[in-house]
């Protein structure tokens, strides 16, 4: 096979990483890239070449998952094109992290959101819109995912009490960075640098109108992406990023935006819960039944703790809310896994049939 000699560095390549991977994916005469932005069944990919469409080869049309195809952020072996038309990506290299939600619609399915993401901007704005229990689910989406959470407070211009603020979202994020920031003032831009080093990739997930695209035009240090005013009544905005995109920053770090996604369903979140309320799982630890649902049971060491004053009801309630999301799909996944193996036995079973009356 051809050595690598290309640098794609600028997307985000690391030699250690993804090339053992590439050499051990890739067909005779592919070249790696990454996917840069979605469009409707195109793709833009990074690649040797620089920038030029893709398209996915046909065996991804065969494929019964979702996320079997490509999205932003991933890196893929492709076989270039020689004159103006389209890659062909032919296989998507296992995937560092990554962003996975219940698809929107009543089917039970799993959607990949984005990639290879190393950290992610956790957006919040400190207006009329912020939310403690919307961060919390970003934390739990954002550890499950295997990135590194990183919880940004924009419109710090907007309120009154902004240390207040931080110390609030501090009770619930662990060790996770907290920075209070204005686009309008620059109040804390300069304190987002470390996490914006040369071929780290951050995501950025946040409800609508909370400032994404206005802090990734700040970053950029042009309009890349459209922005527009918010409702004074509730702070709540217009969706301006319509595609997931990454972008390559002044500094060398890759931000991939995302469109607002005000209810975020979950999917498989065993370990983001855990990392997200390691508070209440330590008190769990202490409860008397291994089994406790901590609502009545006596002996319960996190019923105690709310008593007591050193956990709160309504951090209490996020838990158990977000539990019973999790279980809720589990049951749908695995109702929807059964229904499938009885069809395919079905179709077995009828295949046996007809090949024993021949």
């Amino acid at each position: 096979m051809k050595s690598l000699e290309m640098d794609l560095t600028t997307w985000g390549w690391n030699h250690t990483h993804w090339e053992p991977l590439f050499r051990a994916t890739a067909s005779e005469g592919a070249r790696p890239g990454r996917i840069l932005s979605e469009h409707k069944g195109k793709y833009r990919l990074g690649s040797e070449k620089g920038e030029i469409w893709a398209e996915v080869a046909g065996k991804f049309y065969q494929s019964v998952r979702r996320s079997d195809f490509p999205v932003t952020g991933d890196f893929v072996t492709a076989r270039l094109p020689e004159g103006d038309g389209p890659a062909i990506i032919q296989a998507v290299l296992p995937r560092k992290t990554a962003f996975v939600r219940k698809a929107a619609g009543d089917k039970v399915e799993e959607q990949v959101v984005a990639a290879n993401v190393d950290s992610v901007f956790l957006v919040s704005a400190l207006d009329h819109d912020f939310n403690v229990r919307r961060l919390e689910r970003y934390l739990t989406l954002a550890w499950e995912s295997g990135s590194q959470p990183v919880i940004v407070l924009s419109k710090a211009d907007l309120c009154d009490d902004v240390q207040a603020r931080v110390d609030e979202v501090n009770a619930i994020a662990a060790a996770v960075p907290v920075h209070p920031i204005s686009t309008q003032t620059h109040r804390g831009l300069d304190a987002l640098a470390p996490h914006l080093e040369k071929g780290h990739t951050v995501g950025v997930l946040g409800s609508s109108g909370v400032g994404k695209s206005t802090l990734l035009n700040h970053l950029l240090g042009r309009e890349a992406q459209a922005t527009h005013a918010v409702r004074s009544t509730d702070s709540r905005g217009r969706h301006t990023t319509t595609h997931r995109e990454l972008f390559v920053l002044p500094s060398g770090a890759l931000m991939l935006d995302t469109p607002g996604m005000r209810e975020l369903q979950l999917w498989t979140v065993d370990q983001g819960l855990e990392a997200t309320f390691r508070d209440i799982e330590a008190l769990a630890a202490a409860c008397r039944f291994r089994d406790c649902r901590h609502r009545a049971e006596h002996g319960c060491a996190v019923l105690a703790a709310v008593e007591q004053g050193e956990l709160s009801d309504e951090r209490l309630n996020s838990y158990r809310k977000l539990g019973r999301e999790l279980m809720h799909i589990e049951a749908q996944t695995d109702g929807a896994l059964a229904r499938e193996q009885k069809r395919t036995f079905k179709i077995l079973n009828k295949s046996m049939k007809q090949f024993k009356k021949r």
